[in-house]
């Protein structure tokens, strides 16, 4: 047995793009290894053959901004020899008269044997021709020469190009390098016109150009180490926890923010992690710690400092991908320091300007903010939002939910001004929550600026829904204002493309519906919204848009709550009234699904029905 490593060396990936792309070839390159019976998983506990489901030991992946390899051990040197029993043509058909037909000849070839090699076999549909054919196994060198590209060539990408003119294949980025070892020995697979070898790359600054000699696969990580690449994911991950705490430590009685999502991102930014502490002045914090914080995060990749009450400190954390000394570093944090000063001048001076324009005064602004092309624009969102939120807060009413009528229409008809401000310009990821911000800053009121702020949370399966129920309803409001309206002009999801994110507002109605106590049922939402929207539904949209709902509360009891798929089968067959209602169903049946009577209700039912 020998062990096997394959290198691919690019141009700068995108750092988003990397730990799926990472995951995928070690899955690409051990699947194929076990198709073509080159490694062998472990036995099922019980004995019963292999167990798919475990993982493959022996098998390490590496990613670095500018590599992704994969090295398993244990690999055959040769494919295990091998023998098929192939089926041909049935015997009558075979041969007539004793003599064989030409389907038993056209068998002959395609299995490779001779007349004196056919036998005959009884199956339960009849008598068939059959050979047992000898496969000798092909070499690893041979094979994995073969294979290796087109597996290299399948790795999917949200994003490929084309860099050679004339030439078929495409990948992320032009591939600059490829190193293939089986033990000591090369295999000299081409892809994108590059032969593999063993050379690699250290890191571009640090160690420079020169190349690096792998002379077995078990040397890799070492001999990367010493060109100042940590080609492993999560010892870059833990080499930047140390970093960041290290740094943290010389600002008394501080820590540094965590932020899971940055932290994987400036992982797979880097080769060679250090981390600089930088300094801004106290006269920032007087702006609110939602801008500052994304200033820093989302276009500096700076982590923020608190201190020990959790308010924001006049400190940040910038990862960087080098090493230098003393004075190289104060350089840096200086450079570091003078790009954050004009990002938050330039926030202050937009966050200064805007409040002369109140957002009362911007809802007629919003005529110009295009929606969409044939829905018009957002000032007729707004229009549209009002009628159905007002819709959806008097059936709450109806039912006993205390309501703040004034302050939810105000922060309906507002939701969507902070769209002509210059602080969502500049930074589009505060929409809604500098709008929150700007209510609060001109005396809207607090149920105004956290319900405007709250508008568009849920995001994603783990985040909370809106606090207040005025938040809530205007999130359903404008979630199922949208819905409606999308699906009326023909624009409802297809397959895998959905351009307006109608999955992710259905999946926050479900959400917002299940976990909030409002007590609206899901076909009664869509009734209200479709009566208050500025097109007639069709009887085909309806219908859409019906199983469309269905379809987003299986996504929710399945995905989100963790319930077995006959579970919620048997749930959405029974008919749906309200989301809390199927939530309280799929838990209760999940509850008895394995209890003696309910097996016994379900054997008596199942012959009822077969009978009737």
């Amino acid at each position: 047995m020998a062990d096997l490593l394959l290198e691919v060396g690019l141009e700068e990936i995108p750092a988003r793009m990397i730990a799926a792309a990472e995951a995928e070839l070690t899955r690409r390159v051990s699947d194929l290894l076990l198709r073509e019976r080159m490694l062998e998983r472990a036995p099922a506990p019980d004995g019963a053959g292999a167990d798919t489901s475990a993982p493959l030991p022996g098998v390490v992946s590496y990613s670095t901004p500018r590599r992704l390899a994969v090295s398993i051990q244990g690999v055959l040197i040769r494919q295990p020899d091998s023998e098929e029993l192939l089926t041909g043509p049935s015997w009558k058909v075979a041969f007539r008269d004793g003599e064989p037909t030409a389907a038993a000849l056209a068998f002959l070839k395609k299995a490779g044997v001779d007349r004196s090699a056919l036998a005959k076999i009884t199956t339960p549909k009849g008598e068939y021709v059959s050979a047992t054919v000898h496969r000798p196994g092909r070499s690893a060198q041979d094979l994995l020469r073969e294979r290796l590209p087109g597996e290299i060539a399948a790795l999917s990408w949200p994003k490929s190009m084309y860099w050679r003119p004339g030439k078929p294949e495409h990948f992320v980025r032009p591939v600059q390098w490829l190193l293939c070892l089986l033990e000591e020995a090369v295999i000299p697979l081409e892809f994108a016109g590059v032969r593999a070898g063993k050379l690699t790359f250290g890191h571009r600054i640090l160690h420079g150009s020169a190349p690096v000699s792998i002379a077995r696969p078990a040397d890799y990580s070492a001999a990367l180490q010493a060109a100042f690449v940590l080609a492993e994911a999560a010892a870059r991950r833990h080499r930047i926890r140390k970093a960041l705490d290290a740094a943290t430590r010389t600002v008394p009685g501080a820590r540094w923010r965590e932020d899971e999502p940055l932290l994987e991102q400036v992982t797979h930014l880097t080769e060679w992690p250090t981390a600089v502490l930088g300094r801004f002045e106290d006269e920032y914090l007087a702006l609110p710690e939602e801008v500052l914080v994304t200033v820093m995060r989302d276009h500096q990749k700076y982590f923020a400092i608190e201190d020990e009450g959790g308010r924001l400190s006049p400190c940040f954390l910038a990862v960087l991908n080098t090493e230098v000394d003393a004075q190289g570093l104060a350089i840096i944090r200086h450079g570091n320091e003078r790009v954050l000063r004009a990002r938050f001048n330039d926030a202050r001076f937009f966050w200064n300007h805007d409040q002369k324009v109140p957002l009362t005064a911007r809802v007629e602004m919003l005529r110009t903010v295009t929606f969409q092309k044939t829905l018009g624009s957002y000032y007729d969102k707004t229009e549209i939002n009002l009628r159905v939120a007002r819709s959806f807060a008097s059936a709450a009413a109806a039912r006993g939910i205390i309501l703040d009528h004034a302050a939810l229409e105000k922060a309906v008809l507002l939701a969507k001004t902070d769209l002509t401000t210059d602080l969502v310009k500049e930074f589009t990821e505060l929409q809604g929550i500098i709008g929150g911000l700007y209510a609060r800053a001109q005396g809207l009121g607090e149920t105004v600026a956290q319900a405007i702020s709250a508008q568009y949370i849920p995001a994603s399966a783990d985040d909370p829904i809106p606090a207040s129920p005025e938040a809530q309803i205007l999130g359903l409001a404008d979630r199922m204002a949208t819905i409606v309206e999308m699906f009326a002009i023909g624009l409802e999801p297809s397959g895998s493309k959905d351009p307006f994110a109608l999955r992710r507002a259905g999946n926050g109605v479900i959400k917002i519906l299940a976990e909030s106590g409002l007590p609206l049922e899901l076909m009664a939402v869509r009734q209200m919204a479709s009566e208050q929207s500025s097109r007639p539904e069709s009887t085909t949209s309806t219908d859409s848009l019906a199983l469309f709902l269905k379809d987003r509360l299986d996504f929710y009891l399945r995905e989100m709550r963790g319930y077995a798929y006959d579970v919620v089968n048997a749930v959405l067959a029974a008919g749906v009234s309200s989301v809390p209602d199927a939530v309280a169903r799929a838990q209760a049946l999940t509850a008895v699904r394995g209890s003696s009577d309910m097996i016994a209700i379900s054997t008596a039912f199942k012959r009822i029905k077969n009978i009737l």
